[in-house]
């Protein structure tokens, strides 16, 4: 018993630690949200910037992106849709919405999908600042001019998680990846200030002539998870990786096309990822991750008369829903019925991991758009504070 305690209070305390404070996007002179009529056009002192959009079968998402994030383009920026040989009506949208739009050739060997386009949207892009968005993300007004403007302070790799939005049941189910991919980041521990380890893919600002001092996609061509590869290289150049939670600027809705997707892309985000994390920021999330499995092992053997008691499987059930509810309601509407329900949460969770450590370190591929992945695992190296 005591065992099991230090593992629940532990890990329950080893969760705040590594989700202490969100960092949260915020609009220029500090407002999270922008008047709906306000663009990024104004600001005159602005770099010129190239977004670059890596679009595969995105039809449905695309258009959403592109209508969010035309008015806020100032003259002379260019907006570059990559098609990566789609099958659907991408190309024409991405031209009607007027974006340069460049096919990718065939995919070589030793390239993923996603490195491929960018690299040659970036290839193609003159502006002096590059920022990546993938084809589901959605910008409130002033969400790039928010973006840019880190970036301006900053410097380095600049990352947003954009804040999830779930329309259907199953798309809750990303509740628990959302969190554990921030904890992953490090973005979030105290002391941090967003300082991270790690990239969100969804929205990469950097500036062009540090995108290429550090190689650039094709540094990063064969990785599964090029966002995290491309942190790495930034950070050996000696340059810094900061994130920020999209809040209330900018949003995206994951895997729309149903569970089946959501699995196979979690599958093929996580033990990949995993094997990234520096080691004691992953022990302290597999501390907090079994902590939870804990307190589910005490309400079963509770209910059949032989756990510690209601009160002590109450008081830890508690503890658990509040903790999550705090995390979910930073990261995605995931509501709070799904943080009662954690143990749904927690099975889904523990099942896609199993599953792509098998495809990562037995099958050695994943697939994803139709495409086989090849795999290479990776284990962490160097010491990183947690």
């Amino acid at each position: 018993m005591r065992l099991q305690l230090l593992l629940v209070v532990g890990g329950w305390l080893g969760g705040w630690w590594l989700l202490f404070a969100v960092p949260v996007l915020a609009a220029p002179g500090g407002r999270r949200s922008l008047d709906t009529s306000e663009t990024d056009a104004h600001d005159g002192a602005r770099p010129r910037l190239s977004v670059i959009i890596p679009a595969r079968d995105e039809a449905a998402s695309l258009p959403h992106l592109l209508a969010s994030l035309v008015p806020q383009l100032a003259p002379g920026d260019e907006l570059i849709v990559v098609d990566d040989r789609s099958n659907d009506a991408t190309a024409a949208l991405a031209r009607e919405a007027g974006a340069l739009v460049i096919e990718a050739p065939e995919l070589p060997d030793g390239w993923t999908g996603k490195s491929w386009a960018c690299h040659h949207g970036a290839v193609t892009a003159t502006g002096e600042v590059l920022v990546f968005f993938d084809a589901d993300v959605r910008l409130a007004p002033g969400a790039l001019s928010a973006a840019v403007d880190l970036h301006r302070r900053q410097g380095g790799l600049v990352s947003v998680q954009p804040y999830h939005e779930t329309e259907r049941a199953y798309e809750r189910l990303s509740a628990l990846f959302n969190v554990v991919a921030f904890m992953g980041v490090g973005a979030a521990s105290p002391h941090r200030a967003g300082r991270a380890v790690g990239a969100f893919g969804p929205c990469l600002v950097i500036s062009a002539d540090d995108y290429r001092r550090v190689g650039g996609h094709e540094a990063v061509r064969d990785e599964v998870v090029e966002d995290l590869a491309l942190a790495r290289a930034v950070r050996a150049a000696g340059l810094g990786v900061v994130v920020r939670a999209g809040g209330e600027l900018i949003h995206f809705r994951m895997y729309p096309g149903g569970f089946r997707q959501l699995v196979e892309g979690w599958t093929k985000n996580f033990a990949t990822g995993a094997g990234t994390v520096p080691v004691v920021r992953t022990l302290l999330v597999a501390w907090w991750i079994t902590g939870m499995l804990v307190t589910i092992q005490w309400l079963i053997e509770t209910a059949a008369g032989a756990g510690p008691g209601w009160p002590v499987v109450v008081l830890g059930y508690a503890a658990v829903v509040g903790q999550l509810w705090h995390f979910f309601v930073r990261l995605g509407d995931f509501g709070r019925r799904w943080a009662l329900a954690y143990p749904v949460l927690l099975a889904t969770f523990v099942g896609v991991f199993v599953r792509s450590l098998y495809r990562t370190l037995i099958r050695r591929s994943v697939t994803w758009r139709g495409r086989t992945v090849p795999v290479r695992p990776r284990v962490a190296a160097g010491r990183e504070p947690a």
